[in-house]
């Protein structure tokens, strides 16, 4: 199993970090466009928070045994975060921070042996509960980025490009989804060889903006990379 406590504690703090940019949005600053297509920052907020409760029913299907799915279903999830959206600033803002520490609070106390029992992700793969901390981690730290309120691809710790990017290259390896040889972080002990074609080599950072759609300096000069997230590479078999 995974060092939940270490992941605990960067879920925690990328957290903290979108918290805090989220206290500087006022009213007019969620009417704003975010950086994904249709949505502005008031989606983004509204999704964050739905998605820390959506995680919470995950670990609470671990906790108990009984199934509870991450949504009802997508209409569900759709339109909680359409309806929200559109809220004042001071209430997504105190219905983040709730939600952020409501999951926190189910995580720090779930049971060890809970963390290996088997729950599913919206789009209905499996994977064992602490994989839930690592999916909450990349909602956070992605989204915060959409906000396009002064989070940059620069801003994301060390901790999460190391193991994301080693996720993303490792589903496309899997699916054979890209023209690149081997893609290398020139910073980081990230190294994949994917198959016949050039080499692309930069910092971590980098990288993982270009594979994530999210900005990247010489993103234009590389291949466009595939959908993002894919399933997990390891759990596809599940």
């Amino acid at each position: 199993m995974e060092n939940v406590g270490a992941t605990l504690a960067e879920v925690a703090a990328a957290s903290e970090r979108l918290t805090a940019t989220a206290a500087k949005l006022a009213d007019d600053d969620l009417r704003a466009p975010a950086r994904l297509p249709g949505w502005t920052r008031g989606h983004v907020l509204a999704h964050l928070a739905r998605n820390a409760d959506s995680c919470w029913n995950l670990l609470e299907w671990a906790r108990t045994g009984a199934m509870i799915r991450q949504y009802p279903d997508d209409h569900v999830r759709d339109a909680g975060i359409e309806v929200n959206s559109g809220r004042p600033a001071a209430e997504l803002r105190a219905e983040l921070r709730v939600a952020v520490e409501r999951f926190a609070l189910q995580a720090t106390t779930l049971p060890e042996a809970a963390w290996r029992s088997t729950v599913a992700a919206r789009s209905g793969w499996a994977h064992p509960a602490w994989y839930v901390l690592y999916r909450r981690w990349r909602e956070v730290e992605a989204h915060h980025l959409d906000l396009d309120f002064g989070y940059t691809y620069t801003d994301w710790s060390p901790a999460y490009v190391r193991w994301e990017l080693t996720e993303t290259l490792e589903a496309i390896r899997l699916d054979g989804g890209l023209a690149a040889g081997r893609v290398r972080a020139t910073d980081l002990d990230v190294d994949v060889r994917l198959g016949a074609g050039p080499e692309i080599s930069a910092p971590g950072h980098e990288l993982l903006a270009w594979l994530t759609a999210r900005g990247g300096a010489s993103s234009a000069e590389w291949p466009a990379p595939p959908p993002w997230p894919g399933p997990a590479a390891r759990w596809r078999e599940s």
